[in-house]
């Protein structure tokens, strides 16, 4: 009986060390039995997201599309260079410099200052730069940028009428020239009631409107002024200006493309606090007198 006892004793010590033996690893520790995640899940889980919105689809494309109106020096006008024709000005400088911060191309799209606007809901342009100010009326279509220049305006008149318009009310009695769907066209049906507004698409013609006499004066921004004065001794800015609460210019881009605004402000916060912007103004006073 006591050999069985031992025998029993035996079998049964060496079942619980067998049993010991046999115990699962804890998976939770690290040990031999964990499974090693597949490449496929390392992947996923290092992957970044897929980008969307409208940054992504320029990106995408490989170019950002601007629509501005090129008769408007020093920000945006054609200018002969190396024997061929091109759209130059302070705009299209800023312009270049928010492309290359996207990593894209720059497509200029040449187009009457009346229709920029409506060619961002259609696609047709990405952003809009074009001395364009961003008012109440036109914040309810698309989304501007933060500002990056500030302009007054002006009135031109012609050298020989230099004296005779002392106060707005007087061109109240006169004819008004101002470019199609600009502020300075809102300026004058707000502050020249009773004047007859002529509303031309383009600033050329509104000069030579002014300087054939078919006008009596045109409002614009006084650097434009400044330049046409320049080149035109026969006209001259008057001494009586607009009344306005100038904002100054910004970039537009169609309604809900936060994106896209965020990235342009950054360019323009770099242009600003480098001093970039007012570089690239200078520069384009002298070409536009060249």
């Amino acid at each position: 009986m006591k050999r069985f006892a031992a025998l029993i004793a035996i079998i049964m010590l060496v079942s619980v060390v067998v049993a010991c033996g046999n115990k699962p690893e804890d998976k939770n520790q690290g040990g031999a039995a964990s499974v090693a995640p597949t490449a496929a899940a390392t992947a996923a889980a290092t992957a970044k997201p897929e980008e969307t919105g409208k940054l992504a689809e320029i990106k995408k494309a490989g170019k950002i599309i601007l629509g501005t109106s090129a008769d408007y020096a020093p920000y945006e006008f054609h200018k002969n260079i190396d024997g061929k024709d091109t759209i130059v000005g302070f705009d299209i400088e800023i312009a270049k410099a928010i492309a290359a911060d996207i990593g894209v191309k720059l497509e200029i799209k040449d187009m009457e200052f009346g229709s920029l606007l409506a060619a961002l809901p259609a696609g047709k342009v990405d952003f809009v730069m074009a001395g364009l100010t961003p008012d109440d009326e036109r914040k309810k279509s698309v989304d501007f940028s933060k500002i990056y220049y500030m302009a007054e305006q002006a009135i031109l008149v012609r050298a020989e009428d230099k004296d005779k318009f002392k106060s707005m009310d007087e061109f109240k009695k006169a004819s008004i020239g101002v470019q199609t769907g600009s502020t300075q066209e809102k300026l004058a049906k707000e502050q020249l009631d009773g004047a007859q507004i002529k509303s031309i698409g383009k600033i050329t013609d509104l000069a030579l409107q002014l300087k054939n006499k078919k006008v009596d004066a045109v409002i614009m921004e006084l650097p434009v002024a400044n330049g046409y004065v320049k080149k035109n001794t026969d006209l001259v800015i008057s001494s009586v200006k607009p009344k306005t609460d100038e904002g100054g210019s910004a970039a537009a881009v169609k309604k809900g493309n936060a994106d896209l605004v965020a990235q342009i402000d950054k360019t323009l916060d770099r242009l600003i606090k480098e001093k970039a912007v007012e570089q690239f103004v200078n520069e384009a006073f002298l070409l536009s007198e060249q």
